[in-house]
């Protein structure tokens, strides 16, 4: 398995239902409004795919692989369980120095 970040820009009208119910079955974590946190088998391409077969054709998906040993930092309104699964899958943030 590897770790994506998914996010999109889903054009009008927005309907987010289907997409939702995949990031639920896949049990993704949600970041912030367009933005998940997921372990999938990938590649990218393939998540990418699978997440715009639930959107409209006009809408942008863009699926990044996260490593473990990566760096991150997100702003004190992220939810908890996004930031655990960030320290959980990728490497807990360092405070600057």
């Amino acid at each position: 398995m590897a770790q994506y970040l998914i996010t999109y820009d889903n054009k009008p009208p927005r309907n987010y239902a289907a997409l939702y119910h995949l990031m639920s079955s896949w049990n993704a974590v949600r970041l912030s409004e367009s933005v998940w946190l997921a372990n999938l088998a990938g590649p990218a391409g393939t998540v990418r795919d699978i997440v715009l077969s639930k959107m409209q054709r006009d809408d942008l998906v863009t699926v990044v692989e996260l490593k473990k040993g990566s760096d991150w930092a997100v702003t004190q309104g992220a939810t908890a369980t996004a930031k655990a699964w960030l320290s959980n899958n990728v490497t807990p943030s360092q405070a600057a120095a």
